[in-house]
């Protein structure tokens, strides 16, 4: 019996997230190829040429770089601290035995069974610590790159733009996979009140995404150009979509 009534967390469940991990395998395959058609790639490009302006001239902006990294290392610390909150209410309602963890089960599809309302919370609580898991080590590396953009230039060549660009692009890399955890819990919360909801809300946030994520009404010929030259003189160019 238990069995029929699941049969639609079986289906609609496992559609819905793969919608939404579909979309982000084209996403990331997006970013590869055609990097300025998206805001993330945008987004790694300006952040290269931030690094590379910074150190040329930090005896004069050393400070607006101190203060633009504190703030990416405050909304990361914010979204961490959002994450285990929520980490420890999930807890918490797992190990309760009051009422709030069985749903209404003459108003909701799918199965009410104890093992599958262990399964939605303890899912929901998995995909929290991940998040908080990269919350954290993007600002493990936004903290190095604070120390390395201030750096003097040495004559052997060990802290280059290039370098610190790496660092920071990795930080901002774990920030974005958080953010996606973080939203990815949207349906995943919805699932406490059944299987339909959560293929819904999935369908939902793919459109959202996408106009969130690819650059509209950029004319041709009006690509971003730039220019990060190491000490060896050595350059990378992003040319014009």
């Amino acid at each position: 019996m238990e069995w029929r009534k699941s049969y639609l967390d079986l289906i609609l469940v496992p559609l819905g997230l793969m919608s939404t991990i579909v979309y982000h395998i084209w996403l990331w395959n997006k970013v590869r190829t055609q990097p300025l058609s998206t805001i993330i790639g945008t987004n790694a490009v300006g952040r290269r040429l931030w690094v590379s302006a910074m150190m040329k001239d930090n005896d004069k902006k050393n400070i607006l770089a101190v203060q633009t990294l504190r703030n990416a290392i405050m909304g990361s610390t914010l979204m961490a601290t959002t994450s285990i909150l929520l980490c420890s209410g999930l807890a918490a309602v797992i190990s309760s035995t009051y009422s709030v963890k069985k749903p209404l089960n003459d108003t909701i599809f799918g199965a009410h069974g104890e093992f599958m309302v262990a399964l939605k919370y303890v899912t929901l609580l998995l995909v929290f610590l991940f998040a908080f898991l990269c919350y954290s080590l993007s600002i493990r590396f936004i903290n190095q790159v604070n120390f390395l953009i201030n750096s003097p230039q040495d004559s052997n060549c060990i802290i280059t733009p290039e370098y610190v660009s790496e660092l920071l692009e990795k930080g901002f890399t774990l920030n974005t996979v958080g953010n996606r955890l973080f939203y990815s819990a949207v349906p995943l919360l919805l699932w406490i009140f059944g299987p339909v909801l959560v293929f819904l809300c999935s369908l939902t946030m793919v459109p959202i995404l996408y106009n969130l994520d690819i650059v509209f009404g950029r004319k041709k010929g009006c690509g971003i150009k730039g220019h990060i030259g190491g000490d060896d003189g050595n350059s990378k160019e992003f040319g014009s979509v």
